[in-house]
């Protein structure tokens, strides 16, 4: 495998004590692999001491950029702000908190390097709970339907991809983003390989956050939730054309006509599945209206480092 330059992007917020361990790490790890590398810390609204340690690695690496961002954005905004930033012609994208180890890039390098533009690195063994476990597994099944590539189901923070790919959405101006929809939109070579991941010590993911994520994948960048809408109407005409043959049956035959509470029962069905459809419609809105304002998806408070 030919030796790459590679600019590695990292979203930090509140990881004051996992950054400099991470640097560490990467500077003592690189240069076996790499032959020109940089280091982009993107700071993404951290409220704790997370800056100043950036500024003081900057002063302290020659290879380590900082860039600070107005407020929180999200992972996602952060990574972008980093992607866009890339010096070099190979992007990799890990977490602050010392899940990725540097010493599998070299596992995702050399699978790039047979013609991929995407690699991803899927763990060996799921490091969080059970839930959470389930709950990443069903965000990863719905984003690879989304993008369109189903073999791909082991998306991850942990990637290399070829920096050029951002030219595919160098206009996007959104503050809801994925970034591996938007890099979707530049490729469908996308892989993956097993690396170890180790077991991080705490997560900036909660259960909310996680539904909201897959609530972005599913209407920010997808129409399955009203075409299931639709089944979901048509479902109900036929449901609603055999309750009107099954009246009209009961009765020429008993001479009677079912009560109050098989009617109320079935207008509250029929109530649900309209408010429930209304629903989807509504948040599709939602993200129209949000796009319309043309909203950035981060801006840049300030950038240290060469």
């Amino acid at each position: 495998m030919p030796r790459m330059n590679l600019s590695i992007v990292v979203p930090v917020y509140k990881g004051e004590t996992f950054i400099e361990p991470l640097v560490i790490q990467l500077i003592k790890t690189l240069p076996a692999f790499s032959k020109n590398y940089e280091i982009i810390l993107v700071n993404d609204g951290s409220p704790d001491r997370s800056w100043p340690l950036i500024q003081g690695l900057t002063s302290k690496y020659d290879c380590i950029r900082g860039i600070s961002m107005m407020r929180n954005y999200g992972q996602h905004n952060a990574t972008l702000c980093g992607v866009r930033a890339a010096r070099y012609e190979v992007v990799v994208t890990m977490d602050q908190d010392l899940q990725h180890p540097p010493q599998e890039i070299p596992l995702l390098l050399a699978k790039l390097d047979e013609g991929y533009d995407v690699v991803y690195g899927a763990p060996r063994k799921l490091p969080q709970a059970f839930w959470r476990n389930v709950m990443t597994a069903g965000i990863k099944w719905t984003l690879a339907k989304v993008i369109g590539l189903p073999a791909v189901h082991n998306v991850s923070a942990f990637r290399v991809f070829r920096t050029n790919l951002r030219e595919a959405f160098a206009n996007f101006q959104s503050p809801s983003l994925i970034l591996d929809v938007l890099l979707s939109w530049g490729t469908t070579r996308f892989t993956s390989v097993p690396v170890n991941i180790a077991q991080a010590e705490r997560t900036n993911y909660n259960f909310t956050m996680l539904v909201r994520t897959a609530m972005l994948i599913l209407i920010g960048y997808s129409t399955l939730p009203l075409r299931f809408a639709s089944w979901i109407g048509f479902i109900m005409t036929l449901f609603g054309l055999g309750v009107f043959i099954y009246v009209l049956v009961v009765y020429f035959t008993a001479g009677s006509l079912p009560g109050f509470p098989f009617l109320a029962s079935i207008i509250a069905l029929f109530s649900g599945a309209q408010l429930f459809a209304l629903g989807i419609f509504g948040e599709y809105l939602a993200r129209m209206f949000d796009r319309s304002m043309d909203r950035p998806p981060y801006v840049i408070h300030e950038v240290v480092g060469k």
